[in-house]
């Protein structure tokens, strides 16, 4: 993929970092829905699959891959830096020290449980987009967005809730933050469909480009990163 050609690539990578990222702080909140438990990532994470779709859909897997690489190496930054933060020694006078490592220290786990699910989950929902497209000779977008989405939600939920909360929640808690947070994931890809053709559509139009992945290497370890 010859991205330097493209008007719209580097700027859907950059808003797909920055949500990527915001969803990284926010996902410590726990917020209750009636019966459900939701994170507060469950905001905003979901666009990131949506993006994932677009990258695939209009540019290939080649450019989904190398956002999902520049997304991991952005978060695995901050995290680090959040550790750096917190153990730096707070100045004289300076009382926020508690609330400041109360979010940064619990960052850097939820972050790494972040980083694997969104690895994992990024890559299948890619995967299974890419594929789909070829199945259905670039016909009936819907069934690639939601099926690369019920298969890409799935192994980034429970990823992410077991290692970001296992041993500081409940087994019981954990399994209904996983069952939200995957139908409110997939019902959210379901709801924005209308809006991921308009995106698609007019992407493909602008940039003049509508990639099948026929010969592509789908390892994520090999192609441009």
């Amino acid at each position: 993929m010859n991205r330097h050609r493209f008007r719209y690539y580097d700027l859907l990578v950059h808003a797909f970092v920055v949500i990527l990222l915001i969803s990284n702080l926010v996902g410590q909140k726990i917020t209750a829905v009636g019966p459900f438990r939701i994170s507060g990532a469950q905001l905003l994470f979901p666009i990131t699959y949506i993006f994932g779709d677009v990258f695939t859909e209009v540019y290939g897997y080649g450019a989904s891959r190398r956002a999902i690489w520049i997304g991991f190496f952005a978060s695995a930054l901050l995290a680090v830096m959040g550790l750096v933060t917190v153990w730096l020694p707070p100045a004289p006078g300076w009382d926020g020290q508690a609330a400041f490592a109360r979010v940064f220290e619990f960052v850097p786990r939820l972050v790494v449980a972040s980083l694997i699910a969104f690895w994992c989950g990024e890559f299948a929902n890619s995967f299974v987009m890419a594929k789909m497209k070829l199945l259905t000779k670039g016909r009936y977008l819907w069934t690639r967005t939601v099926g690369s989405t019920v298969a890409g939600q799935a192994v980034d939920t429970i990823v992410v809730m077991v290692l970001a909360f296992g041993g500081s929640l409940s087994t019981g808690l954990i399994a209904n933050l996983i069952v939200s947070a995957y139908l409110g994931k997939v019902l959210y890809e379901v709801a924005a469909t209308p809006v991921t053709y308009w995106i698609v559509n007019s992407l493909k139009r602008r940039e003049g480009v509508d990639v099948f992945d026929t010969n592509t290497d789908f390892n994520p370890f090999h192609g441009e990163a």
